[in-house]
C-alpha cells in the first residue's frame, strides 16, 4: 500500500512540475507578445537605426509583396524577445526558486541585474562596435564591381541576428557560473583549460563574426575570452557546488 501511494506521490509532483513549468511559459509568452506588440508601433523608428550602421543613404529594397510587413514582424518580435527578458529570466528564477537553498537564492537575486546588464551590453557592443565594421567590410567588399542594394528581411534577418546572438553570448560568465554550482563541471577542471578556451573564442569568433578579417574576429574573441574569466572569478566566491542529500 505504501509503495503504491510512494508511486502515486511520484506522479503527482512530476504533473505538479508540468504544470508549473507549462504556467511559467504560458506568461513568458504572453509578456514576449505584449513586447512584441508595444514594439511594433515603433518598428519603424526600430528599422530605421537598425539601417543606419550601412550607411547606404537609401531604402533597403523590397522583392516580395509580403516582405514589408514580415519585415517589420521580425524586428518587432526582436525587440520584443529583448524587451521582455527580465520576464524571461524571472519566470526561470521562479521556477528553479523551490530548489534553491536560501544562499542560492539570495546570489541569484543579487546576480540577476547583472544578466541584465550582460545581456544589454552585448547587444550594445555589437551595434555600436561590431556591426559597423562588419556591415563596412561586407558592403566594400568587391565595390568595384557590385552596388550594395540589400534585401530588407535578408539585411534585417542578420541585424537581429547577429545582435541578439552577442547578446547571448556576453551571458558566458553566468553559464560558467551555473555549471560550477551545480557540479555539472569542476572549476579546477575549466582552469586547466584555459589554452584550449582562448582558441576556442578565436574558432568562436570567426564563425560569429560574419567577416573573414582578424581585426572583427579580435574584436568578438578578446571580449568572449574576458568573460570566461569573470564566470570563474564568479565561480570562485559562488562557494561550493551542492552535493546530493
Amino acid at each position: 500500500m505504501s509503495r503504491i501511494l510512494s508511486e502515486r506521490d511520484k506522479e503527482l509532483s512530476l504533473m505538479q512540475h508540468l504544470t508549473e513549468l507549462r504556467n511559467r511559459l504560458m506568461i513568458t509568452s504572453f509578456g514576449v507578445l505584449i513586447a512584441t506588440a508595444i514594439a511594433f508601433v515603433f518598428a519603424k523608428d526600430i528599422i530605421l537605426a537598425l539601417e543606419a550602421p550601412a550607411h547606404l543613404g537609401k531604402p533597403l529594397q523590397l522583392i516580395s509583396p509580403t516582405e514589408g510587413f514580415t519585415t517589420y514582424m521580425r524586428v518587432s518580435l526582436f525587440t520584443g524577445i529583448a524587451l521582455a527578458m527580465p520576464v524571461i529570466l524571472y519566470e526561470i528564477y521562479a521556477y528553479v526558486d523551490p530548489a534553491l537553498r536560501p544562499k542560492e537564492r539570495r546570489f541569484l537575486l543579487t546576480l540577476g541585474p547583472f544578466v541584465l546588464l550582460l545581456f544589454v551590453g552585448g547587444m550594445a557592443f555589437c551595434y555600436f562596435l561590431l556591426l559597423p565594421n562588419a556591415i563596412n567590410f561586407l558592403f566594400t567588399f568587391g565595390s568595384d564591381v557590385f552596388e550594395a542594394a540589400p534585401r530588407a528581411s535578408e539585411y534585417i534577418s542578420f541585424v537581429t541576428t547577429f545582435i541578439l546572438g552577442v547578446g547571448l553570448v556576453f551571458e558566458m560568465p553566468v553559464i560558467i557560473f551555473a555549471v560550477t554550482r551545480i557540479g555539472l563541471v569542476k572549476r579546477s577542471w575549466l582552469a586547466k583549460q584555459r589554452r584550449y578556451v582562448f582558441l576556442m573564442v578565436f574558432v568562436l569568433g570567426a564563425i560569429i563574426t560574419p567577416t573573414p578579417d582578424p581585426f572583427n574576429q579580435s574584436l568578438v574573441a578578446i571580449p568572449m575570452y574576458l568573460l570566461f574569466e569573470v564566470g570563474m572569478l564568479l565561480s570562485r566566491f559562488g562557494g561550493e557546488p551542492r552535493r546530493a542529500t
